[in-house]
């Protein structure tokens, strides 16, 4: 009895070797010892106040190496949200603190019919540093408009997660990019265009 129960003993850290080792393909990085902290000023964005506050969430719930918060002050936030009539569109990080992003978020999607939460967080990727990909599932937050105004996901998946913590692994002290682009999303849904 004694060396049946030596043998199932020596048989649980191997049992739990094998699967303890096995990783997702895409496991987040783990947590740098300084997470990047970004503040971000919704004070012009309006009616997109509670979209953005969500988009951060599903951001910091996402994410381990950077976190979104709302700035002391508005003249002290790394990145702006404005409401404005046009389309969408974002500076293209990763941002940094002390950095300078604008995120715009346009009526016209709205008026596409398009979820205003899931504008935000899509917009809010690019201030992250991930780019678009229209081609992308609904599944997708970067997918943006390409699924269409019935595509209601909100959140980011693991493999848009892990890119953000990539971009944040090396913390506050990481090489900032010195010039940013700006990328215009036209939330437009082919398929309310007349045809000629």
């Amino acid at each position: 009895m004694i060396k049946r129960i030596a043998a199932v003993a020596a048989l649980i850290p191997a049992m739990l070797g094998t699967t303890a080792g096995s990783v997702s393909a895409h496991s987040a990085p783990k947590a740098t010892a300084a997470v990047v902290t970004l503040t971000y000023d919704a004070s012009q964005a309006g009616q997109w106040a509670d979209a953005i506050k969500q988009a951060a969430q599903n951001w910091n719930d996402a994410v381990q190496n950077v976190h979104l918060q709302p700035a002391s002050s508005p003249g002290s936030a790394d990145y702006v949200y404005k409401a404005t009539d046009g389309w969408p569109q974002s500076t293209v990080g990763p941002v940094f603190p002390g950095g300078s992003g604008e995120v715009q978020l346009g009526q016209e999607a709205v008026n596409e019919g398009y979820d205003l939460t899931r504008v935000a967080t899509h917009e809010t990727g690019h201030i992250l540093g991930l780019p678009d990909d229209y081609d992308g599932p609904c599944s997708e937050i970067m997918s943006g408009h390409g699924p269409g105004p019935s595509c209601k996901n909100t959140k980011p998946d693991a493999a848009e997660a892990a890119q953000v913590d990539q971009n944040y692994a090396a913390g506050p002290s990481a090489t900032r990019p010195k010039t940013h682009q700006v990328v215009i999303d036209i939330w437009h849904n082919p398929a309310l265009t007349p045809s000629h």
